[in-house]
């Protein structure tokens, strides 16, 4: 984690979230009552997988990390604090604990600090757009990040199917994007499959989980993202979990900081 701790952080946070869009429906003209009951059956599928997903305000975890960017790997210690919906704050430790980056992420913006370089870093979220597909959305970022089903999935028009180990499969299209999604009969999803083949981008997350109080948190997210040329490969093994705790997300730029293009 010497060099280039800038661009690193950024390729990954980019392409972990390359192929998020709004969803899309699909459904086709049809009397409307017809519509109704099969609207009202999808809903009654989609309720249980809903009910399962993590639900918290904050969310804050420790996880060991591996970072494989182009073949090139660096293990480091990743610190994340969710507010859900609004901010994912997250640092980066090499060894003996010292942080060598600092990054906040929220639905409209993008800041890091370059902690080995003495620089920081502003720009729009759509600076994502560099390393991603341009339907880009934070809520697939944080979904991936607690082992939740992408909200975009679960939608009116997904396809549902299920094998002899009771393991339920979603699958779709989100305009450009087809996703599916594997998950176990304890409705959580062990597998999220993306891919947009016009543009030369997939993503595969594979998560395990273990069971906190009432909820199931994640345990293992090991995510693989192809976007052009570039390759990462990040697995995540959370050593700590906490939810709704109270929680600070502090980001200072040092005054002796200068800012990177």
């Amino acid at each position: 984690m010497k060099e280039n701790i800038l661009n690193k952080l950024m390729i990954v946070c980019g392409l972990l979230i390359m192929v998020s869009c709004s969803a899309h429906k699909h459904l086709t003209a049809s009397t409307s009552a017809t519509v109704s009951k099969t609207k009202a059956n999808e809903e009654l599928q989609l309720e249980p997988i809903r009910t399962q997903q993590l639900g918290f305000n904050t969310f804050s975890g420790k996880a060991k990390a591996s970072l494989a960017i182009n073949g090139n790997n660096n293990d480091c210690t990743l610190n994340l604090r969710i507010n859900n919906g609004k901010k994912i704050w997250v640092s980066v430790t090499a060894l003996l604990g010292i942080e060598v980056a600092r990054a906040i992420i929220t639905p409209d913006s993008i800041q890091v600090i370059n902690r080995l370089q003495g620089i920081y870093f502003k720009k729009p979220f759509s600076f994502i757009y560099k390393y991603a597909n341009k339907q880009i959305d934070y809520t697939m970022l944080q979904a991936l990040l607690v082992g939740n089903a992408i909200p975009q999935a679960l939608n009116d028009s997904t396809k549902f199917a299920s094998d002899s180990s009771n393991n339920i499969t979603l699958s779709g299209n989100l305009q450009d994007l087809i996703y599916k999604l594997v998950l176990g009969n304890d409705m959580k999803v062990s597998q999220t499959n993306l891919t947009n083949q016009s543009a030369g981008q997939s993503l595969q997350a594979v998560n395990a989980f273990t069971l906190a109080g009432t909820q199931k948190v994640p345990s293992q997210i090991n995510i693989a993202s192809v976007a052009g040329d570039k390759k990462i490969q990040v697995n995540l093994h959370y050593v700590k979990v906490d939810i709704n705790q109270p929680l600070e997300y502090p980001f200072n730029i040092p005054d002796s900081y200068s800012q990177a293009n």
